[in-house]
Order: C-alpha cells, then sequence, then structure tokens
C-alpha cells in the first residue's frame, strides 16, 4: 500500500467513527518526516482514544503497525506514526492551538 492509499484509508476509518474536519495534507516537499499528515477532531479524550484504537487496529488488519504511537497519557492529542503517513488527532481546542493545518498547507 502506497502512502496515498494510507492515508485514505485512514481517513475513510476516522470517517466511519465521525472523527470532525479530517484533512489530508500531501507534505512530501516540505518534509523528510512523511509523505501525508492525516490531521482530525475528536470531540472528547474518550472520542480521540476511541479514533487512535479504531485506526490502529483497522491498519493492524491490513498488516500494517505503526512505528510510534505517542500521547497515550495526554488528554488532548494523539499521534500515529506509519512512515509516510502521520496521524495528528487532537481536541477542538489542541488543533486551533497547534493550527497543524495551517503550518503545513
Amino acid at each position: 500500500m502506497n502512502a496515498l492509499e494510507k492515508a485514505s484509508k485512514i481517513k475513510e476509518i476516522l470517517d466511519s467513527k465521525k472523527a470532525l474536519n479530517i484533512e489530508v495534507l500531501n507534505v512530501d516537499e516540505k518534509t523528510t518526516l512523511a509523505e501525508y499528515f492525516v490531521i482530525a477532531t475528536g470531540t472528547s479524550i474518550t472520542h480521540i482514544r476511541s479514533l487512535a484504537g479504531e485506526v490502529e487496529e483497522k491498519m493492524e488488519e491490513l498488516s500494517i503497525k505503526p512505528n510510534n504511537f505517542e500521547g497515550k497519557m495526554s488528554d488532548s492529542w494523539m499521534i500515529l506514526d506509519y512512515g509516510s503517513v502521520i496521524v495528528n488527532i487532537f481536541s477542538p481546542d489542541a488543533r486551533e492551538y497547534y493550527e497543524l493545518d495551517k503550518l503545513w498547507k
């Protein structure tokens, strides 16, 4: 599965769990960190954890495991690193504060 297919699949998973404001940003020419960032908002810490857990579970079903999973103890964000795709799931306040959408567009 190439990076765009991964990002699209992750967006589909997040959408199925009612994530808000899902963005898929091509950052390939802006950073060596990844080819795509997927950014989404959860409505509560429970929702954020549910979204991250669903992405991890559904991607593992495709034999794709994250290289890293940060923010498990956070109450406002979680990040899953799939190498070519990095998934950022924020609370509304954290997303507004960090403004990754603006930073990477």
